[in-house]
This record gives C-alpha cells, structure tokens and sequence, in this order.
C-alpha cells in the first residue's frame, strides 16, 4: 500500500486564529489558557502564577475533521512535540509525528520563511500539503523547484484559522494530485 501524503500542520493560525480581535472570536472555537515549558522558558527565574499564559482558540471539530483527510498529520509547528500535549487534546487529536526544527526564528539567505528548508528535508521526498499562516510566494516557489514529488502550499488566513472550505480543498488536493481519499 503507497503511504498517505503527508499533511504538515502548524497550530498558530490554522488551529488557532490567534490575529482575531478579542471581541471577534471566531464562532465554534473554545478559550483555552496555557504555560507550555517552552513559554514559561523564556522568563526564568519567575514563578509560573506571575507568567501570563497563552490564550489559545481551539475548534474541537477540527481534530476529527482533520483525522477525516486522505492524509498522514504531522504538526509543522513552533510548539513541536509541546503540541502533542497542549494542542491534541484540545483539539481531539492523537499524537502526531513532529518536525524538530534544528533552528527556529532564523533569517534565510533566499527570503524564505524559517520553517521551509528543514521542512522539505523532513518530508524526504514525500507528497505534502503544508498548512501554515506565514506561507510567502517565495516559499511555494523553492519547494516547486526544490521538491521531487507534489507538494503545495496551503496560507491559512490568521484571524480566521481553518474554515469549511479548506478541509474542502485539502481533500481535493489529495485526491486530484494522488488519486486518494473520496
């Protein structure tokens, strides 16, 4: 049996539409408030209660809708295997694989965002849809010229996270590039 393609999911944006207004929560979404290690990291020495937590908007329907797709999940995010913790179960996944990212938040000589080159040498030639808020043209652009198999690119809009429609072309994508899903 051929492996599903690959579906490389980041959290900020896609699950969490973290750019909405606070008075604009999007509708079917949750308040979640969280301290992941790697957030209470970056103010040592302060106890936890005096730490803001993150706020998270969560729609519990994606998880199952996500587990619905012709893909394999993998989280294609800054939170890496902290999403497997504080996100899976808010959002009804399992745990899912994780890009470790070798470096994070580093400039690209070519302008690309942070995530592209170790995420194609991830995927190792592969099938995937990279799901993602900070997508550019020119990230679409080097993983055409870069990847051996179809890949897309998929720019989920910030305030507003993933929408009927998006699972809609998500399942499209597999099924008109690799023949999979219904």
């Amino acid at each position: 049996m051929t492996a599903l393609p690959l579906l490389l999911l980041d959290v900020d944006g896609p699950l969490n539409p973290f750019a909405a207004e606070p008075q604009e929560q999007p509708a079917g979404y949750r308040t979640h408030h969280v301290r992941p290690d790697s957030w209470l990291a970056r103010f040592p020495g302060r106890p936890v209660g005096e730490i803001e937590p993150i706020r998270l908007w969560i729609n519990p329907d994606h998880g199952p809708r996500l587990l619905g797709l012709p893909f394999e999940l993998v989280w294609a995010t800054a939170w890496k295997g902290e999403a497997n913790t504080w996100i899976a179960p808010l959002v009804g996944l399992p745990e899912l694989p994780f890009i470790a990212w070798p470096q994070m938040h580093q400039d690209d000589p070519d302008g690309l965002h942070w995530k592209t080159r170790a995420l194609l040498d991830w995927a190792d030639g592969r099938p995937f849809v990279w799901v993602d808020d900070e997508l550019g043209p020119q990230d679409t652009e080097w993983i055409a010229a870069h990847h051996p198999g179809p890949a897309a690119t998929f720019r989920i809009n910030p305030g507003i996270g993933l929408r009927d429609e998006d699972f809609a072309t998500l399942r499209e994508w597999a099924r008109t590039e690799l023949g999979t899903g219904a």
